[in-house]
């Protein structure tokens, strides 16, 4: 593995390669990892700091090799070369100039056809990143969206692109298939009731944490929530907020209880990768509120995960 840093001692994720978009050697890459070091308007009191989730993920990435024994001994870094591409410059005081960054470094990602995961940062950072790719596929873009909550408000005391409206935003969008946007893992009453009516009025499909615990099949609720993401599109995306999680397992999240297990979880994630997804982010890690830094570890097995998924449906 690689011994090379991104910044200061901050390693590239899961000891990949470091890249540029100017470096030969990224097309020699399977998977492309960028930081989104991007918070945006706050929505709840002084619960900040998931700017520093890329830099946290990364460094507690260095524990982990790419073997998992449960997964009939699957070393995934033996299948896939990693390279990082490092963190987008995003400009603090300046929402617009951050998104049209994050939209414009995202289309250089698309275009190398590499696999990439992408660490918030906030949630808002997934609309731009979703704009881009919709400019590189032929055709309609499906999402399945791993969250406690909608993420669906028209926006945030007049912020258009705070963490709490990025859905609005791809709602209005012409190359996302709304009737292809899957909102799952959503729960608690901090949704409020305009955000389910809103998805319901636009044709998404919610599909609740309660569902997914009382599912006595998640391969067959994965599948079905991929055929919906994929009917009519040419290309699904995954988008994770870490609070989809319950509390008990994402100490380093947003405080939200009856979510899913770490198990249901890899589970999902593993499947839909199975299935075909394009591209995927992991967002709204609060390294500050997570004193052991749980919930910057367990992100590297989502994306172990995701990746194993990912060479079965290569393999098959």
């Amino acid at each position: 593995m690689s011994n090379e840093k991104i910044y200061g001692n901050t390693p590239c994720f899961l000891g990949g390669k470091k890249v540029s978009f100017q470096d030969e050697n990224i097309d020699e890459q399977d998977v492309l990892i960028y930081g989104v070091p991007w918070e945006g308007s706050v929505t709840w009191g002084d619960y900040t700091g998931c700017e520093l989730g890329p830099k946290v993920i990364r460094l507690n990435s260095a524990r982990y090799s790419g073997y998992l024994p449960e997964l009939n001994h699957m070393d995934v870094l033996s299948h896939y070369k990693i390279g990082d591409l490092g963190d987008i410059d995003v400009v603090p005081a300046d929402t617009i100039e951050t998104m049209r960054r994050i939209e414009n470094f995202s289309k250089k990602v698309w275009k190398t056809g590499k696999f990439p995961v992408a660490f918030g940062g906030d949630h808002g950072v997934t609309y731009p990143i979703v704009k881009a790719l919709s400019e590189e596929v032929d055709g309609k873009v499906g999402i399945i969206h791993l969250d406690a909550h909608y993420d669906n408000h028209p926006d945030y005391e007049g912020d258009l692109y705070a963490r709490s409206t990025p859905f609005a935003r791809i709602y209005e969008s012409e190359s996302v298939r709304n009737e292809s946007i899957v909102h799952m893992g959503i729960h608690g009453p901090r949704n409020k009731p305009e955000t389910g009516k809103y998805a319901d009025e636009v044709g998404a499909t919610t599909i609740s944490s309660r569902e997914v615990r009382q599912s006595n099949d998640l391969v067959a609720l994965a599948k079905r929530a991929y055929d919906i993401a994929s009917q009519g599109t040419e290309a699904v995306y995954l988008s994770i907020c870490s609070d989809v999680l319950d509390f008990a397992f994402n100490p380093g999240g947003p405080v939200d209880g009856n979510g899913l297990t770490s198990y249901e979880l890899v589970e999902l994630v593993h499947e839909f990768s199975k299935l075909g997804i394009r591209g995927m982010d992991y967002v709204e890690v609060y390294p500050q509120n997570d004193p052991n830094d749980n919930s910057s570890h367990f992100v590297s097995t989502v994306v172990l995960y995701a990746l194993a998924g990912k060479i079965l449906k290569e393999q098959a």
